[in-house]
């Protein structure tokens, strides 16, 4: 009887699984790029769009050749094929994503060749499958609306359940590379259920290949741990990297998170408490902008550097911290040193969220330090909505400190522009830091945005030596604002930060 339902429902299963097994393969794909060349619309467009691509030209395959060969062997072998594929994607994928990374072309591209080099080949072989199947499970021109409607049903509710499988369990839980293991040892062991393959050669290549894979995989991870301190893990919100190297100024060892591969988005000395961060330091005029402040509240925690720091220097002062993931927060405590303080409350959630719950006239001083890929800020973070929300939650002489990476003028200049000019339209006192004064005003950088909601000017000058040192660094000068205000409805954030991303890679200096 097990047989006899193997014979009747093994197509239907065969469709599900792939159409599972796709959707799994594509939003892995983000994370197994984003160490090399990040995680911008650019790398998200280029894998939605060849993908896309790669499964229509499946179809259009997949009919062809089911009318030529209508032979479950073929569909089979067609499977098997899909599975070597991405064994030979977790064999190659290192190699080839350092050396796209390494190549002097626009992101824009190289996101484009890594998805078609990477992910098209396999995604072809698995678009095979659907019409092949619906020509193998025809058997009466009356029911063909019906057999193609249920087994492409059936392959679009296996697309839901592998998105939701790849979001909610593979990802947190197993992790984006072990994962394509899983997705290529499925294919293979779906071959063999469609149909009896013989132990050709080129089927046990494949099978080689995919243990060759694991092999190179988690030895060359094991390398990155033990000899360079690389600690590699999949957060349900990114793909993170904790690593040990040395500052570029100092020469003294530091630990870094790091969720691209240009920047680190949090460091810590090991044998100090002093931030290494040059614009982390910038949060400190919250003394001077915000004297014998209480109540602070931080946007994005990393590593918690900052907020470290904040409870060793302000003793009278509490701090609630919003960080959205909640195992970046387990980072920080088993590799940064974070511990618990009854001074400090941390909610895992996003800060927009947040913001829009939070009791009116609730801080003295509102800290942004949050990122996504290559310093771009999550956009529903800039816009003027938002920032009406953070102007709310202040006191009535409370302050924001906001850490943005643009240009001050040129084409990189396009975010600070619209930030900027969003930010005025709310805080009646706006100022602008440039956290490296040594730095054109053409080139990509830190910049500090620090907006007071007490309309009367500030002084700009401290007998703090510190206050004093990082108060020198504000730019007085004009920025022109010809870029729109951000809004919930139009904030093209990555689309700006884009631009910048492809100048500073062309020349990072």
């Amino acid at each position: 009887m097990i047989a006899n339902l193997h014979r009747t429902y093994i197509l239907e299963i065969t469709v599900f699984v792939c159409g599972a097994l796709v959707m799994i393969f594509e939003i892995i794909g983000s994370r197994i790029v984003s160490p090399f060349i990040g995680t911008s619309t650019y790398v998200w467009t280029s894998l939605i769009g060849v993908i896309l691509g790669s499964l229509s030209l499946g179809y259009w395959l997949g009919g062809r050749i089911a009318d030529r060969r209508p032979d479950a062997r073929v569909l089979g072998s067609v499977i098997f094929l899909a599975g070597g594929l991405i064994s030979a994607t977790v064999l190659i994928k290192e190699v080839f994503l350092s050396s796209i990374a390494e190549a002097s072309i626009g992101l824009e591209l190289k996101a484009v060749i890594a998805s078609l080099v990477l992910f098209g080949p396999a995604s072809v072989c698995l678009g095979i499958v659907t019409p092949f199947a619906v020509r193998l499970k025809m058997t009466s021109l009356d029911k063909t609306g019906r057999t193609v409607g249920r087994l492409y049903a059936l392959s679009t509710v296996g697309s839901i359940v592998g998105t939701f499988a790849a979001g909610f369990l593979m990802i947190p839980f197993v992790g984006s590379v072990r994962t394509l293991y899983i997705i290529a040892g499925l294919l293979m062991a779906l071959a063999f259920l469609v149909a009896p393959l013989a132990f050709s050669a080129r089927n046990i290549a494949a099978g080689v290949l995919l243990l060759l894979g694991i092999t190179a995989s988690e030895t060359f991870t094991h390398f990155l741990r033990v000899n360079s301190g690389v600690y590699d893990v999949d957060t349900a919100y990114s793909r993170v990297q904790v690593l040990t190297s040395r500052d570029r100024v100092t020469g003294k060892p530091i630990r870094a998170i790091a969720t691209d591969p240009y920047f680190v988005q949090s460091a810590a000395f090991l044998d100090s408490d002093e931030l290494v961060l040059e614009y982390s330091k910038f949060y400190h005029l919250i003394r001077h902008f915000r004297p014998g402040h209480e109540n602070t509240l931080i946007i994005g925690g990393a590593g918690y550097s900052y907020p470290k720091e904040y409870l060793r220097t302000y003793p009278q002062a509490r701090l609630d911290i919003v960080e959205i993931d909640p195992q970046m927060t387990e980072i920080a405590r088993r590799f940064f040193g974070l511990k618990d303080d009854p001074r400090m409350t941390i909610f895992h959630e996003d800060a927009r969220m947040y913001i829009n719950r939070a009791e009116a006239g609730q801080y003295d001083a509102v800290l942004m330090d949050a990122f996504g890929s290559l310093f771009s800020v999550p956009h529903h973070l800039t816009t003027i909505e938002a920032v009406r929300e953070l102007s709310r939650i202040l006191k009535d002489d409370g302050v924001v400190i906001f850490n943005l990476g643009s240009a001050i003028t040129g084409p990189s200049s396009s975010f600070l522009q619209a930030e900027l000019r969003t930010y005025k339209e709310v805080f009646p006192q706006v100022y602008l830091f440039k956290v490296r004064p040594d730095y054109t005003e053409e080139r990509l950088q830190n910049i500090m945005i620090v907006a007071l909601r007490n309309p009367a000017p500030p002084a700009l000058t401290s007998e703090d030596p510190q206050i004093a040192g990082l108060l020198a660094h504000r730019y007085a000068a004009d920025v022109p604002l010809t870029r729109n205000i951000l809004t919930d409805d139009l904030a093209p954030v990555e689309y700006y930060n884009s631009i910048a991303q492809n100048i500073y890679l062309t020349d990072p200096r």
